[in-house]
């Protein structure tokens, strides 16, 4: 079955903020007001600092199939679970779709510290895959708004990529031949954890299992000016188009989802600095109101926007070109590191 809420432990309090807000459904706009609260983050095992649990797919560097990892910290061993037990999957979905029955075998895998393999010896993949939806939210910062001389939408702008687009955290991003206009937007990725239809906003966060490193990556010339009837799907859904990971976190690993550093670089040189505090429907904002539309199923990704920095709104302009190194970063869940080919 599904994964049933979040997981109960022991805990760590954080002063946190959240937008409490309503769906009008008569308009499907969505009605925030900020209340603060103290909430117990959950400490998803009970051995000291597992709190920190970052589930990971990888190959090993002398090759072999797909692995399910997690490792407790950035940069530390990693447990390989599907390595202990044959009915473990080897793919982050499929681990989802087991619920709490495969959770409660990883957290005793890890505890128990079988199967750990040094993370020297692998090479990351995208930390979820074959995922049956992948949404994104458009102009959900203020200042990404700003910068186009644009309102705050309403109600969350939802377009989407497809789930081929999605590569891993150091994969080369390819530069189409049909584009010289290719651009930026590091973003925050809601990993759903369990099947929910029609959410309400207090129920929404429940469907959350975690959060990744997204690169939104795109092409101006086919997004913008008319072509393919303004649609946006021709200009985001290029191959490639989605670096993903390192690892996906649990959201009980982080204190304050709304309030976290997000940045990129290209070469070096910081493009973008936002922070999470600046998103204009809040993760649980967005669950609840795509749900109103689709059923949101285990593994299913939501981008959920970019913040102020990216390349076609700067004077003049700048784009990727060949050779550039993409950096993309947010605090406490991890960094990509790409390069454009």
């Amino acid at each position: 079955m599904p994964l049933k809420g979040t997981v109960k432990v022991i805990a760590r309090a954080c002063l946190t903020s959240r937008a409490s807000s309503g769906i009008d459904k008569n308009n499907m706009t969505i009605k925030t007001s900020t209340t603060h609260f103290l909430r117990v983050a959950s400490r998803a095992f009970s051995t000291s600092g597992s709190q920190n649990m970052r589930f990971v797919q990888f190959v090993n560097k002398n090759g072999g199939p797909q692995h399910l990892g997690v490792q407790l910290r950035p940069g530390g061993d990693i447990t390989d679970v599907s390595a202990v037990d044959s009915r473990m999957p080897n793919n982050l979905k499929k681990f989802l779709e087991g619920g709490e029955d495969l959770l409660k075998k990883v957290k005793r895998i890890v505890v128990e510290g079988r199967s750990i393999v040094s993370e020297a010896d692998v090479n990351f993949l995208a930390p979820v895959t074959r995922m049956d939806k992948l949404a994104c939210i458009g102009l959900n910062y203020r200042g990404h708004c700003s910068e186009q001389n644009l309102e705050p939408p309403k109600s969350p702008v939802i377009f989407s990529k497809f789930a081929s687009n999605i590569v891993g955290p150091n994969d080369n991003i390819v530069l189409p031949s049909i584009s010289d206009k290719v651009d930026w937007e590091v973003e925050l990725a809601i990993v759903i954890g369990k099947k929910g239809k029609s959410l309400n906003n207090h129920e929404a966060e429940d469907y959350i299992f975690g959060y990744t490193v997204a690169q939104d990556i795109s092409a101006r010339d086919w997004q913008k000016g008319g072509r393919n009837g303004g649609q946006f799907l021709l200009g985001k859904g290029m191959d490639t188009f989605c670096p993903l990971g390192p690892a996906v976190i649990t959201k009980e690993a982080i204190c304050d989802i709304n309030n976290l550093a997000v940045k990129s670089w290209v070469n070096g040189q910081l493009k973008q600095d936002g922070n999470t505090s600046e998103l204009i429907f809040k993760p649980h904002d967005i669950v609840a109101y795509l749900s109103q539309f689709v059923t949101l199923l285990p593994g299913d990704v939501i981008l959920t926007g970019t913040p102020a920095g990216v390349g076609f709104a700067r004077k003049p302009p700048e784009f990727l070109k060949k050779g550039d190194i993409l950096e993309s970063e947010i605090e406490s869940i991890g960094r990509l590191r790409n390069t454009v080919v």
